[in-house]
């Protein structure tokens, strides 16, 4: 099934979508918001999937992604990993930073701000085109409550819904936040989610081992920016990032785990634009990463006030999952 939060409140107004994205039930008989959902999953699923079952029928009303806040607008805990080290290691290389090869056996995550999520249609804000303003497209799953200490196996369980994201970085703010050794703050803004998060069953034969087998596409400005398939190259799966997440703490229903950046390689070497047959990019750093390499020096700028991103996911016949996220950058 689908789930999206429409408008209304801080938390929004739960409602499940029709697996076609053009209809929507709302769900207040069982849970008003995702989150109080999510804390009685074990009752509020079966009875979520008979309201979705309800839909395929031909019932509700006309779902219009422009009216969700992200599924949850705000979450206890948004940890983004960065599962594709290929990106990991093109970011470092460009700004000459030794990548340990510890980062090929261990996790890297990192502790986003969670409170303050932006709906999928809503404006990126930032107050300087200088701070070098970057989308980034991702996957992430959302958890019902794990244990401290769970395995990489028993994690997989613990995955309820899955979503894409775009996980917006001001790059020119990141590298004076990590030379103070404390990691990312104010170079974080904002994260926008797709319209709706949906059940692993609605992904079929895509969703195997903990990793999802779709490309994920990112396009600026109307053009095609990347494609890659993001169960390739995927060094860590969700059973992992989860167990990594929950090593000394247990997490919360409603914590939302990221795959970090989505990054295929090209003949064990870096990936190509789309113009020139890749698969493309996930992020504005990575093809400014690989010009670096390449030519001494970035060609493609950062984005600018005015330019328009837009990130889905499409299934085997060509339809939209999870909703487009589409939004365009402005000056706050």
């Amino acid at each position: 099934m689908k789930l999206a939060s429409l408008k209304g409140g801080r938390d929004g107004q739960l409602v499940v979508v029709s697996r076609d994205l053009s209809r929507y039930v709302t769900a207040e008989q069982v849970a008003d918001t995702l989150q109080e959902a999510l804390d009685n999953w074990t009752d509020a699923e079966p009875a979520l999937a008979e309201l979705a079952a309800s839909l395929e029928g031909g019932a509700g009303e006309d779902f219009n992604p422009a009216d969700c806040m992200a599924p949850l607008p705000r979450a206890y805990q948004w940890a983004d990993g960065s599962a594709y080290v290929n990106h990991v290691e093109l970011v470092r290389k460009a700004r000459g930073a030794e990548m340990p090869e510890s980062f090929w056996t261990e996790p890297l995550m990192y502790q986003g701000g969670s409170d303050s999520f932006i709906g999928p249609c809503e404006p990126i804000l930032a107050a300087s085109e200088d701070w070098g303003i970057d989308f980034e497209a991702e996957v992430t799953v959302v958890i019902d409550d794990v244990p401290m200490g769970v395995s990489a196996e028993d994690a997989l369980s613990h995955i309820q819904l899955i979503m894409v994201v775009n996980d917006v970085s001001l790059r020119n703010l990141i590298p004076g936040e990590l030379a103070k050794g404390f990691g990312f703050f104010q170079s974080k803004p904002s994260s926008a989610f797709s319209p709706v998060a949906v059940t692993p069953d609605e992904l079929g034969d895509a969703w195997q081992e903990g990793k999802l087998h779709l490309p994920l596409l990112s396009f600026l400005n109307g053009e095609p920016f990347g494609k890659p398939d993001a169960g390739i190259d995927m060094t860590f799966d969700f059973g992992r990032l989860v167990a990594h997440a929950a090593k000394s703490r247990p997490l919360g229903a409603g914590s939302i785990i990221g795959s970090g950046t989505v990054s295929n390689k090209l003949d064990d070497g870096p990936g190509k634009p789309i113009s020139e047959g890749g698969v493309g990019y996930s992020c504005i750093a990575e093809i400014r990463t690989i010009e670096t390499i390449e030519s001494g020096k970035p060609q493609t700028s950062f984005l600018h006030f005015g330019d328009r991103v837009r990130i889905e996911m499409n299934d085997a016949d060509g339809n939209s999952i999870f909703g487009a996220i589409d939004h365009e950058v402005e000056q706050y």
